[in-house]
């Protein structure tokens, strides 16, 4: 009796494990992306954390804004200092769910469209977000990207060079590997 109860523990446990899967992942990327007539910029931060819930949709990035890395030294410091302030707002943030999470198969290899919907928050405004993208499925391992479109004005960020040598509008690019 006692082996059949701990079988019946144990069964349950592996069970919910497969059922309710948390993925998590601390090398997602986000990229930015900026283009005027006077100039190009482009920042990548690898170090985004990220959780994605199989099961419900909810997901999380989470990433320092000190992490961005720019080709340029000077714009990495006026993007720190002068636009994001990161020593006041030093993180980002997106929490919010997949619209669409019952259409996803994460037990069959295929690329599934994705909607997400939640609150960005930057430079210490949140802001509603929707973002389309895809989830990727295959040999087991699962992956996202989004690509969308954030207005700077929207989170308070301000300086002289924006609508001049930075875009009123960042191209947002969100790649996670679990």
């Amino acid at each position: 009796m006692y082996k059949q109860v701990w079988m019946g523990l144990l069964l349950m446990a592996v069970t919910t494990t497969v059922q309710a899967q948390v993925l998590q992942t601390k090398a997602g990327q986000i990229r930015f992306f900026s283009s005027t007539p006077t100039e190009d910029i482009e920042a990548t931060n690898n170090q985004a954390v990220s959780k994605l819930d199989t099961k419900t949709g909810a997901m999380q990035f989470m990433v320092l804004i000190k992490g961005f890395r720019f080709e340029n030294e000077l714009m990495q410091q006026h993007f720190n200092d002068d636009y994001l302030e990161s020593s006041k707002f030093p993180k980002g943030e997106f929490k919010g769910k997949i619209t669409n999470i019952a259409a996803i198969n994460f037990a069959k290899d295929g690329t599934y469209p994705a909607i997400a919907e939640g609150d960005l928050i930057i430079h210490g405004v949140t802001k509603k977000t929707k973002a389309t993208g895809s989830i990727t499925v295959a040999k087991g391992k699962v992956s996202l990207k989004s690509v969308f479109k954030i207005k700077i004005t929207d989170f308070n960020i301000n300086g002289s060079e924006i609508g001049k040598a930075i875009a009123k509008e960042l191209e947002i690019t969100v790649a996670a590997a679990y």
